[in-house]
């Protein structure tokens, strides 16, 4: 049985209907799919810096919808990360996804965290999987 992959608004990163969620909004910048988001104090691991977990979800994220709105069904199938400089907390952090290649059902992506101050802060790479789905037109992020 295929996935549904239907968005009911509970993604933790993007859903209007998650209480607890980043409730994060993407448009397009050029090439690159853009969301910004400032950690908050109840996001950080080490005092001042934002839990890497979080960096990684929300550079997951902007790869997944970056597929979600160009109709392509897919999730993560793989995805690595280097950080090059903390993420602090109250910084309104740049996330940017591009495609990378497409190749049959294989689709290999990028992202980056960028701090205000135009410094890179981490990089991601990820390759996503086209699966079938139950519902392919709305499909989720991640």
């Amino acid at each position: 049985m295929a996935p549904n992959l239907t968005d009911d608004g509970m993604c933790f990163c993007c859903g209007i209907n998650n209480p607890i969620g980043l409730h994060l909004s993407f448009q397009w910048e050029g090439e690159e799919y853009v969301t910004y988001f400032t950690p908050r104090p109840e996001h950080q691991s080490y005092a001042g810096i934002t839990h890497g977990g979080l960096v990684a979800t929300v550079l997951d994220e902007v790869m997944g919808r970056l597929l979600m709105v160009r109709h392509i069904p897919a999730v993560t199938a793989r995805m690595e990360l280097r950080l090059r400089q903390a993420v602090p907390i109250g910084a309104k952090v740049r996330f940017a996804g591009r495609i990378e290649k497409e190749r049959g059902k294989v689709v290999d992506m990028s992202a980056t965290a960028q701090l205000p101050d135009g410094t890179l802060a981490v990089e991601a790479t990820g390759r996503f999987m086209i699966i079938e789905s139950d519902d392919s037109t709305k499909g989720g992020a991640g």
